[in-house]
């Protein structure tokens, strides 16, 4: 059995996050696979991804973003927890002195985020087998 590497990607400026916003382009998320942990101003999105190395296969990975402040959505309703959503992309503005980050994704649905700073973590956790 040959040993699994997977990535763990640190964003801590803009470029670093588009870099992630490309690597989770076209992802899969569950509605209840996402949650905002207010009082740890913590983000977490778990999603499916296709790997970019072998484009057949899929890997489950965990996005996160650290010192949120707030969250905000619009277009999903988070009481119907079998909708599935399309990652689309990760935007990046600059808003007075707080960054608003928007990810968008299929159907128009879109969640805001706002921090004082930049901090994503992108992490594998373990390939998905069909």
């Amino acid at each position: 059995m040959r040993n699994k590497f997977f990535k763990k990607i640190i964003a801590r400026s803009s470029d670093d996050l588009q870099f992630i916003s490309a690597y989770c382009s076209n992802s899969s998320v569950k509605i209840n696979n996402i949650k905002y942990l207010k009082k740890n101003k913590i983000f977490l999105i778990l999603l499916e991804r296709v790997n970019q190395d072998k484009k057949n296969q899929k890997i489950s990975s965990i996005l996160k973003f650290e010192f949120i402040d707030s969250s905000k959505s619009k277009n999903i309703n988070q009481k119907d927890d079998k909708i599935l959503l399309k990652l689309i992309a990760i935007k990046l503005f600059k808003v007075k002195k707080n960054y608003e980050i928007t990810l968008l994704f299929s159907n128009n649905a879109i969640i805001n985020l706002s921090a004082e700073i930049i901090e994503a973590t992108l992490e594998d956790l373990k390939q998905i087998n069909d």
